[in-house]
């Protein structure tokens, strides 16, 4: 589809709001009859469930249209890219202003009825997941990371040949806007004995989620030029963490409680058909890294990346209370990021696991290789020293209160500014826990 086309909707042809045409962008919301899959457009929400039930989808296949009725993204992921377009072509031609269908310039008043606000509405985890994997994909992450552990030896030997990655909790993933209790936990302050205690050391870490559609048979590997055909769209991520729980827990096997006890989540996913107007080269190897092994090289690698700017500010109560606006304190781009998206994919089902429709995998925090593009605290210390707020505040990592939100957008000259979304949560004090 043209970037250009515009919608008879006129907030969509707002470049400040974000939702154009171009993006469509897929989501779940409570009713009084339940969830309903909605589609962005505008400041507004079009009802798919609404649309299904009123004769608007005849066009598309019962599987298709039973899938727009289902409560949750995992009946419409499992069809695939071709039924996932079938529904963006059908919605486009019932939205956009040059439509010269009379059957869809007919259908305009009805679809008008069925849209609602997105400010009234309530949005809900938009897919049941059933797993979870958090890779660590940011080579500038990494190495800032190493070097406060490991100053002469920050990366470790197996990181520019395979993507690394973990598997994490899915059922403590929340949709943005819900608050996240302090963790307790573990750890090694002073002396030989850890001490069961709240988190002192909690950080966020600024992702980007991407949503499995159509899966993969157990034992069957993705190959790396059609891995992205099982990506049904892409989301904004907060993958919490405790940094003194995950220093004292991590060895030999990985994270585990330090991470698993929340991970936040945007309401929208945006589709990949949205972003091909933002496409840049892929990872860039630099001079002495390894090519990648034969089943992590893409023939595409021109247009492997995504220029997707990742932000992130922090409000704290004081902040709040002096009615001073959030501080932004970090801005990164998806492009960084040292293994591309496919490469991930292909890389998790290349022992034959099996990826499922509704899965959701994450980059790890995406960093760049400049002061100020730091995807966490743990890393901004590391460059920045303490960060000062406008109150005269200091943060090492995260106190009581702050209000943490990670926001991603799509722009460049030519093009409409797609808003992929943002992800907000306010840290609570550790719940009552009796040791």
């Amino acid at each position: 589809m043209s970037s250009d086309r515009r919608s008879w909707i006129a907030s969509a042809n707002d470049p400040d709001c974000g939702f154009p045409l171009l993006s469509l962008p897929w989501s779940v919301f409570s009713t009084n009859a339940g969830e309903h899959i909605g589609i962005g457009i505008g400041d507004q929400v079009l009802d798919l469930h609404a649309c299904v039930e009123s004769g608007l989808l005849c066009s598309l296949s019962d599987a298709v249209q039973a899938a727009c009725r289902a409560q949750t993204l995992n009946d419409l992921m499992a069809l695939g890219p071709t039924a996932w377009q079938s529904v963006r072509d059908c919605i486009t031609e019932f939205l956009a202003e040059d439509t010269t269908d009379r059957v869809s310039i007919a259908a305009r008043s009805q679809v008008e009825m069925l849209l609602q606000w997105q400010s009234e509405i309530r949005f809900v985890l938009p897919a049941a997941i059933g797993d979870y994997t958090d890779f660590y994909a940011s080579m500038h992450h990494a190495r800032r990371v190493g070097q406060l552990f490991r100053p002469h030896n920050p990366l470790l030997p197996n990181y520019p040949w395979v993507p690394i990655g973990y598997h994490g909790r899915a059922s403590s993933i929340v949709l943005s806007g819900t608050p996240i209790h302090r963790p307790w936990g573990q750890q090694k302050r002073v002396g030989d004995k850890p001490e069961f205690a709240p988190s002192a050391r909690l950080d966020y870490e600024a992702e980007i989620g991407v949503y499995i559609g159509e899966g993969n048979p157990l034992g069957t590997p993705i190959p790396v030029d059609s891995a992205e055909s099982h990506i049904f769209g892409l989301c904004v991520l907060n993958d919490w963490s405790a940094r003194d729980l995950q220093s004292w827990e991590y060895q030999p096997l990985g994270p585990f409680l330090a991470k698993s006890f929340a991970t936040s989540v945007s309401p929208w996913i945006v589709p990949l058909a949205a972003l091909e107007s933002y496409r840049v080269p892929g990872p860039e190897r630099t001079a002495g890294d390894p090519e990648p092994l034969p089943y992590l090289r893409s023939s595409s690698c021109a247009t492997d990346g995504i220029h997707l700017t990742v932000s992130v500010s922090l409000c704290s109560a004081k902040m709040r209370d002096e009615r001073i606006s959030p501080l932004e304190i970090s801005r990164s781009n998806l492009r960084s990021l040292y293994w591309s998206l496919r490469q991930l994919i292909t890389h998790h089902a290349s022992n034959g696991c099996n990826l499922r429709p509704g899965d959701l995998l994450a980059t790890g925090t995406i960093s760049g290789p400049d002061a100020g593009s730091e995807g966490c605290l743990l890393e901004l210390q590391a460059t920045r020293g303490k960060l000062q707020l406008p109150t005269g505040e200091v943060r090492d990592f995260l106190e009581d209160g702050d209000e943490v939100t990670v926001r991603a957008v799509a722009e460049r000259p030519g093009a409409p500014r797609i808003e992929v979304g943002h992800c907000t949560a306010m840290v609570l004090p550790a719940a009552a826990c009796t040791p």
